[in-house]
Formats: C-alpha cells, sequence, structure tokens
C-alpha cells in the first residue's frame, strides 16, 4: 500500500475543485505508478477542493499519520455505510 506522500507527489499541477475522475488523469498523465492509481481510484467519486482532502479520501497506508491525522480523518468519516434517506444532513 502506498502512503499519503506518495500519492500526492503526482498532483503538484492538479486545479482543484476537482472530481475524482480527473485527479486519477492527473496522476496518470505525471507518469504516477498503478497502487497511486488504485489509491485514487478507491476514492469516492466526489469534487476535492485541496490535496488534503485527496490526502484524507485515498487508500493510503495510515502508518505515516500522526495521531492527530489519523484522529482527524476517523472524524471526517461519513457514515458510508447508511443508506441516503437515512444519513443525517450535512
Amino acid at each position: 500500500m502506498v502512503t499519503a506522500p506518495e500519492v500526492l507527489r503526482y498532483l503538484d499541477a492538479a486545479d482543484f475543485p476537482a472530481p475524482r475522475d480527473e485527479i486519477v488523469q492527473e496522476a496518470e498523465r505525471e507518469g504516477a505508478p498503478p497502487e497511486v492509481l488504485k489509491a485514487l481510484r478507491g476514492m469516492p467519486p466526489v469534487d476535492y477542493h485541496n490535496k488534503d482532502e485527496v490526502a484524507r479520501s485515498a487508500k493510503t497506508d495510515l502508518i505515516d499519520l500522526s495521531d492527530a491525522e489519523r484522529a482527524a480523518r476517523a472524524r471526517d468519516r461519513k457514515h458510508e455505510r447508511i443508506a441516503m434517506p437515512e444519513r443525517p444532513p450535512d
């Protein structure tokens, strides 16, 4: 599994806000390896406003995160397993 800094290395030229598919295309243009592209494709298909949001959403290894970053990532998670009508309003 890749780390967040490895994923973000290929997004220096990305324009935000951007949908997931554009972020993946940018990483492909920058020559990202298959494991980075897999981590980006694993993100929810929404618009991302900056690289921090990408880092929190990409399927990366959590080893390189500080305790505070892990807590923030856990706190920011949406209730992904709840059906849409039952979700609380954002």
